[in-house]
């Protein structure tokens, strides 16, 4: 793994310590909870009970959190952290969810999923073209990838940003036009965008994409 994204997981973790420090578990959950119940309003898509799904980049209270009538694998490399430092954390609280302590490129999934959620993550991987073709490759013909992740609105200041850390939990940089390039090269089929929030420098912008019948694993 390369220099920037140790330093990045390393800031991560610290970040998560200092956020979560003032804030009652039970109340931050319900929280989290309902904010997830309002992205997936925002994108219009709602998984059927039943489904396999992948969280990817879950972090300690993705959205596994209210995924209770699917079967859900949440990946995040930081996980056996989250759960020594932070009491927001405990797995056993979700037994339908199976949990996998790797970097997203290093993981093998073990099925096909019919939705993947990865959700304000993918900038934060070591290895960007890998973890898109996991994500690609895990997805099923027909199924969903929703993806979440800052995007720059100023082409010289996204340049300054990849040349230096000034933002060092995120060591991607890109624009949303770049991002939906590098699905769409993968096999899949952009079909909306929901800006998530307004912002000076960065967008959050939501993508739901398909996986196109016929693209490969």
């Amino acid at each position: 793994m390369n220099i920037r994204w140790k330093v990045a997981q390393a800031a991560e973790i610290r970040w998560w310590r200092a956020y979560l420090r003032s804030k009652e578990p039970g109340d931050y959950l319900r929280q989290k909870a309902e904010y997830w119940g309002r992205v997936l309003r925002l994108a219009g898509f709602e998984p059927s009970p039943g489904a396999v799904v992948l969280d990817a980049g879950c972090g300690p209270a993705g959205i596994f959190l209210i995924l209770k009538e699917q079967e859900v694998h949440a990946v995040d490399p930081l996980l056996d952290a989250y759960r020594s430092d932070l009491p927001h954390f405990e797995p056993s609280r979700y037994p339908n969810v199976q949990f996998f302590a790797l970097p997203l490129e290093n993981f093998r999934p073990p099925v096909l999923y019919d939705t993947i959620f990865c959700l304000n993550a993918i900038n934060h991987v070591a290895g960007l073209d890998r973890s898109l073709d996991v994500l690609a490759g895990a997805l099923k013909p027909g199924g969903r990838l929703l993806l979440s992740v800052d995007v720059h609105n100023y082409h010289f200041l996204k340049k300054i940003f990849q040349w230096l850390p000034g933002d060092v939990l995120h060591p991607h940089q890109y624009s949303l036009e770049e991002y939906k390039n590098m699905l769409e090269i993968r096999g899949l089929e952009v079909e909306r965008t929901v800006r998530v929030k307004e912002g000076r420098i960065f967008d959050y912008f939501l993508m739901v994409a398909e996986k196109l019948l016929g693209a490969g694993r």
